[in-house]
This record gives C-alpha cells, structure tokens and sequence, in this order.
C-alpha cells in the first residue's frame, strides 16, 4: 500500500503569525484582508496567540497602529 502524504493547510491564524513575523508587523487592516475577518476578530486572534506565549506587540508608525511577534518567541 503506497504511503500518502498529507500537507498542512495553512490556516488563517497561520496567516495572521507569518504577517506578525514581518520585520515591520502588520496594521489591523493588512490582517482583516489577509483573513477576511472583522477587526474584533482579528484581535481575539492575536490574544490567543498571546495565550499561546506569543509575546504580540505593538507599536504605532506615522499614526497607525502595527503589530508584530516580538523576536525569539
């Protein structure tokens, strides 16, 4: 019997973590149109990442709030 091989799908939390990763982070807009979900959604997203021991920061660049995964975690 042939092994299959199964890929991971990425998913949208996958999505949001490779955008945080960015050296410049994400705003909150880049996140809803990358995910398709409302901002509040998307901010519950990032406190479960932050659950998850994810140290989630923020930082505010010409007026417009961009968040980012803090190196090393």
């Amino acid at each position: 019997m042939p092994k299959t091989t199964t890929t991971k799908q990425t998913t949208k939390t996958d999505k949001v973590v490779e955008l945080l990763k960015r050296s410049k982070g994400a705003s909150l807009e880049e996140l809803t149109k990358a995910t398709g979900w409302l901002p509040h959604t998307t901010r519950a997203a990032m406190t479960g990442l932050r659950k998850k021991g994810n140290a989630v920061e923020r930082t505010t660049i010409d007026g417009v709030s961009r968040y980012s995964i803090a190196k090393g975690t």
